[in-house]
C-alpha cells in the first residue's frame, strides 16, 4: 500500500492509549446509544457521508472514487467523499473535541476503548455481528462499534531467491534456525540479512502482533492483564524480543539503524539488498508491485511464518487493523452504515490490497497461498481484554504499541545503551507487574 505508515501501525496492534479527549455528548446527528443499523432497503437511502482515511494515496490517486461509483450502484442516493489524512492519529484526535470528525472513520487508538459509546454509534449487538473477525475488539457492554477494514497475519517478508542462494529452502521452525538461516544470507550473498526500520520505527511494533502466534494461544493478548511479568523465562514476549535482539547483537541487521528509510526498504528487499523484516502480510502485495515496476520478479517476495512451531506446526494469529465506525453525531446514519457494510463484504478491497477480510466465510487471500498450502493453523486473536491491557501498558509506560521500547532494546544489543538483555527484560516484567497492581487488574 501505498501510504501505508499508519495503517501498519494499526495493523494488528494500534494501542487504546488512554488520552484526553473531550467527552462529546449527544446531539447533531441524535443521541448517544442511537444505533446505526443496516439499512433495510437501499433505495431508501440518501444523504452525503464524508469518510476519513489514512489511505492518503487511495484518496489522491481516485481509487477511492472508483469503491464509491460502485457503490452508488447499489446506493445511488448517497454521496460519498473522502477525506485523506497524512497524520491520522494527530489530526482526527484533534476533530473528535468537536462534533465534525465525518460521518465514518477509522477509531483512532487515542481513544479509550470504554469511552467508544461517547464518540461512535452502536452497529448491533456481539451476537448480530459475530460473523466479522475482531468484533470483540470494539465491544463494550454487549454493543460493538466498530468492524475491521480488514485482518492480517503477521511474519517476515523475505526474499526467496536470495534466501535459496545462501542454501536456506525450508522455513526456520525455531529462533536459532532463524538465526542461523540469517548467518547463511550474510556469508554467502553479501547482503543485510535482516533490516529494522528502525528510524521509521512503527515498522518495530509489528513484533508485538506475533503475541499468540509464538505459542498458537488466541487468548495471549488477554493473558497480558494482570501482574504477568509477560518478558518472563517462557513468555511469547520475551520469545519475540528475544529474537530481535539477537539479530542485532550478531551483527546481522544493518550497520545504522538510525539511518534507515522505509520507502527504500521495500526497493531493497525487492533487490535482494536485504533479506527479511518482519511486517504483517498487508506488506507483500506493496512489497511485489515494487519488484514489478523495478523490473524484477515478483514471485521472489516470500512469506514465512514467526520461527516457532507447535505439536509440529506453524500457527499465525490473526489480527485486525482499523476499525471502522460510525461517527455518534452523524446525521446520516444509514448511510454511513450502509458504506461500512458495504466495503467490507461487497467491495473486494480485501481481496484486492492481498489482506484478511474481516467476513469469517471469506477464503484466504492468494498472498497466503504458501501458508495455506503448508497447514499454518490461523486463528483470530482476541481483544476482549484490549482496554485491560491498555491501561496496564499506559501505566507501566512501555508502549506494546509504540516503537520507544524496542528501539531501546536494539541500542541495547548494539552497544549504543547500557546494560544486558536480562535486566533489560527484568525492567519491563517490574514496571508491567507494579502497573498492573496499580490499575487494579
Amino acid at each position: 500500500m501505498g501510504n501505508k505508515k499508519t495503517t501498519a501501525l494499526s495493523g494488528a496492534v494500534l494501542a487504546a492509549v488512554t488520552l484526553a479527549l473531550s467527552a462529546c455528548g449527544g446531539g447533531g446527528g441524535g443521541a448517544t446509544g442511537e444505533v446505526a443499523a443496516p439499512p433495510s432497503d437501499p433505495k431508501d437511502v440518501s444523504g452525503e457521508i464524508k469518510v476519513l482515511t489514512q489511505r492518503t494515496d487511495l484518496a489522491q490517486n481516485g481509487t477511492l472514487e472508483k469503491y464509491a461509483a460502485e457503490f452508488n450502484k447499489i446506493y445511488p442516493k448517497v454521496k460519498v467523499t473522502f477525506d485523506g489524512i497524512t497524520d491520522y492519529e494527530g489530526e482526527v484526535k484533534i476533530r473528535m473535541n468537536t462534533k465534525s470528525y465525518g460521518d465514518v472513520l477509522f477509531i483512532p487508538g487515542a481513544v479509550a476503548k470504554n469511552d467508544y459509546p461517547k464518540f461512535f454509534a452502536p452497529l448491533g449487538t456481539a451476537e448480530e455481528l459475530s460473523k466479522y473477525r475482531f468484533s470483540d475488539k470494539t465491544e463494550v457492554d454487549g454493543k460493538v462499534y466498530g468492524i475491521a477494514q480488514f485482518g492480517t497475519a503477521n511474519g517476515f517478508v523475505y526474499n526467496k531467491a536470495l534466501w535459496k542462494k545462501a542454501g536456506v529452502t525450508a522455513w526456520p521452525k525455531t529462533p536459532q534456525e532463524f538465526i542461523t538461516g540469517l548467518k547463511a544470507v550474510k556469508d554467502k550473498t553479501g547482503a543485510t540479512p535482516y533490516y529494522t526500520n528502525f528510524k521509521d520505527g512503527w515498522p518495530l511494533v509489528q513484533w508485538t502482533a506475533n503475541n499468540g502466534s509464538v505459542g498458537c494461544d488466541a487468548q495471549a493478548s488477554n493473558k497480558l492483564a494482570g501482574p504477568v511479568s509477560p518478558w518472563k523465562e517462557g513468555g511469547e514476549l520475551r520469545t519475540i524480543d528475544g529474537l530481535l535482539h539477537d539479530i542485532v547483537k550478531q551483527g546481522l541487521s544493518e550497520k545504522d539503524p538510525t539511518t534507515t528509510n522505509w520507502e527504500n526498504s521495500k526497493s531493497l528487499l525487492a533487490d535482494g539488498k536485504i533479506g527479511a523484516m518482519m511486517l504483517g502480510s498487508w506488506s507483500i502485495t506493496q512489497m511485489q508491485a515494487v519488484a514489478k515496476d523495478s523490473g524484477l520478479n515478483p514471485e521472489d517476495i516470500g512469506f514465512m511464518p514467526f520461527p516457532v512451531q507447535k505439536d509440529g506446526k506453524f500457527c499465525a494469529a490473526l489480527v485486525s487493523d482499523y476499525q471502522q465506525a460510525v461517527n455518534v453525531h452523524s446525521d446520516n446514519k444509514p448511510a454511513a452504515r450502509a458504506w461500512v457494510d458495504w466495503f467490507t463484504e461487497k467491495s473486494g478491497f480485501a481481496e484486492k490490497e492481498g489482506v484478511v477480510s474481516a467476513v469469517k466465510t471469506a477464503p484466504m487471500p492468494a498472498t497466503l497461498k504458501e501458508f495455506v498450502d503448508n497447514d499454518v493453523i490461523f486463528f483470530d486473536r482476541s481483544e476482549a481484554k484490549t482496554a485491560a491491557v491498555n491501561d496496564i501498558d499506559d501505566a507501566a509506560e512501555i508502549g506494546l504499541n509504540k516503537q520507544d521500547y524496542r528501539q531501546k532494546l536494539i541500542d541495547t544489543a548494539r552497544g549504543a545503551e547500557k546494560g544486558s538483555l536480562e535486566d533489560f527484560f527484568a525492567s519491563l516484567n517490574k514496571r508491567w507487574d507494579e502497573a498492573a497492581k496499580t490499575v487494579g487488574s
